[in-house]
């Protein structure tokens, strides 16, 4: 479905990417691991359209190469991303940011579906849905974020650090929550630095490193691999 390859991204002289490929297959659930500055977000960001990688960089879905492609043209191509920090907009309502999901042409006629969903999914959007954002908690802005993206109905969800901030308790909220919309057979692309919580929902791993990507492997095996353990022993609870 999503296939990166040879792609490199610098800001000014500094070599955010160097070289990185992955793969995410229909239905698949990929987490990236990796400690901050290890170029995550550089890449999920690359691939939504909201920079530019250098040239040579091959980004392809569903057969159709994206690399280049403004970022709303991606949103319609059947990718979105909820990015660090959410990116919510605070001073409008949890039913006008959900609206402004759906704003895409391939979203419109599945809106009233897509809503149905989100509240099904997080039943506590249902009773804010008139609440201004910015009086919510980080856990329910995360809930809104989330459930903007599913309303563009995209094939591919990417997700930069969701857990980042947020109460352990919400946390398994949370995965509990893309553990179902999983099930619905959208694939998932997730940067996440809780690694026991993030492998236990995904497929497959890879490992970043100072821009690049240095290992990879099914997400049982990561998650019992030592060498893992080690470099993300202050995540792994």
């Amino acid at each position: 479905m999503l296939e990166v390859a040879h792609l490199s991204l610098h800001y000014g002289r500094h070599n955010a990417l160097d070289r990185v490929s992955i793969k995410v297959n229909k239905g698949e659930t990929v987490v990236i691991l990796g400690a901050n500055g290890a170029g995550k977000s550089s890449l999920l960001k690359s691939i939504a359209g909201i920079t530019r990688p250098d040239p040579g960089a091959v980004v392809s879905f569903a057969g159709n190469k994206i690399s280049g492609v403004p970022a709303h043209e991606i949103v319609e191509a059947g990718i979105a991303l909820v990015p660090e920090g959410r990116g919510v907009f605070g001073d409008l309502t949890v039913e006008e940011n959900l609206l402004l999901g759906a704003y895409s042409r391939r979203a419109r006629k599945y809106a009233a579906e897509s809503r149905q969903f989100i509240l099904e999914l997080f039943p506590k959007l249902r009773d804010r849905a008139g609440q201004f954002v910015n009086t919510m908690s980080g856990g329910e802005q995360q809930m809104v974020a989330i459930g903007r993206a599913l309303m563009s109905k995209p094939d591919l969800l990417m997700l930069d650090e969701p857990s980042l901030g947020l109460a352990p308790l919400v946390v398994g909220e949370l995965f509990e929550s893309l553990a179902r919309i999983r099930k619905r057979g959208l694939a998932l692309l997730i940067v996440e630095q809780n690694v026991k919580k993030s492998l236990s929902i995904a497929d497959r791993g890879y490992l970043a490193e100072a821009g690049r990507i240095t290992g990879e492997g099914p997400a049982g095996e990561l998650i019992n691999d030592p060498a893992v353990q080690r470099a993300f022993l202050g995540a792994m609870v």
